[in-house]
């Protein structure tokens, strides 16, 4: 594996450091599960702190509390398929924020779905009876018709797409394990999946169709993934300690393999531009 691996200079400088502040505390409820912080600007930061997610802006150094999941949430209007009583002490697992929705998973197979700019919560359903029905993560992203949607992973080896214009269940794929991430491509035709298996899957984004070969390398089960923007690369962040960059012009082999330093890599991110390629792992 070491002689896999390339080398990363860690004298680089990359960011220059402005100032940090103890007053957010984020929380982690499952230690393999990390897509609990999101950044929607360069000011504006959204976290899960126990029971209630907190954004904190950087122009203000202020904190807010959005949603407070201690107690009951419903959503204040009707859809088909919403869950009109919604949900009482939901434990989440998992958060997403993008495109001015923010969307929380919870270890029962809840789906919470707000507006950043209205106070009440729009949408409440249960992905999933099963007893694995953690949602593991999620991705909200535009369609190529412009809509705007939400893909979910779940532990009961299932992949959900759903239109959150009209909060109606598009697709759902079903997998041989349990799938801990899903990333869309750049153009929308393609998934990046990864779950509870050593390899990646490459799946027409339409009908759930494997396009590929298997994507191998990985010594242990995957929990990220990530698109470059240019549709062609992306990464898979493993518990083998090691981010893999992989072509989808010649799946066969990965393009690049990326060592850690401690432990799982749990979270991976590229840059808007594509010049970095960030990944993370627990400290």
């Amino acid at each position: 594996m070491d002689k896999l691996c390339k080398q990363v200079e860690s004298s680089s400088k990359y960011y220059e450091f402005q100032y940090n502040t103890r007053i957010v505390k984020p929380s982690i409820l499952h230690f393999q599960l990390r897509n609990l912080l999101w950044a929607t600007s360069k000011h504006d930061v959204y976290f899960m702190s126990n029971s209630t997610v907190g954004h904190w802006s950087s122009l203000s150094h202020k904190m807010t509390d959005v949603l407070d999941f201690s107690g009951h949430v419903a959503p204040a209007k009707k859809h088909p398929g919403c869950a009109l009583e919604g949900f009482t002490g939901v434990q989440v697992s998992t958060l997403a924020v993008n495109e001015g929705l923010l969307v929380a998973g919870g270890f029962q197979g809840e789906l919470v779905c707000k507006s950043l700019g209205e106070r009440d919560v729009k949408f409440c359903t249960r992905t999933t009876l099963s007893d694995n029905a953690i949602t593991n993560a999620m991705d909200i992203h535009r369609s190529t018709s412009g809509s705007l949607r939400i893909t979910v992973s779940n532990n009961d080896s299932g992949v959900r797409e759903f239109d959150m214009e009209r909060f109606q269940l598009l697709n759902h794929f079903r997998f041989n394990w349990p799938v801990n991430h899903t990333s869309v491509s750049p153009d929308k035709k393609l998934l990046a999946v990864v779950g509870d298996d050593r390899d990646a899957l490459l799946v027409d984004s339409r009908n759930g169709k494997v396009v590929t070969s298997t994507l191998v390398g990985h010594l242990d089960y995957s929990f990220a993934s990530a698109w470059h923007p240019d549709g062609v690369t992306f990464a898979t962040g493993n518990q083998d300690k090691t981010c893999r960059v992989w072509d989808i012009r010649n799946p066969s082999t990965s393009l690049a393999v990326l060592r850690g330093n401690i432990g799982a890599i749990r979270c991976i991110r590229y840059s808007s531009d594509g010049r970095f390629l960030l990944f993370s792992e627990p400290a």
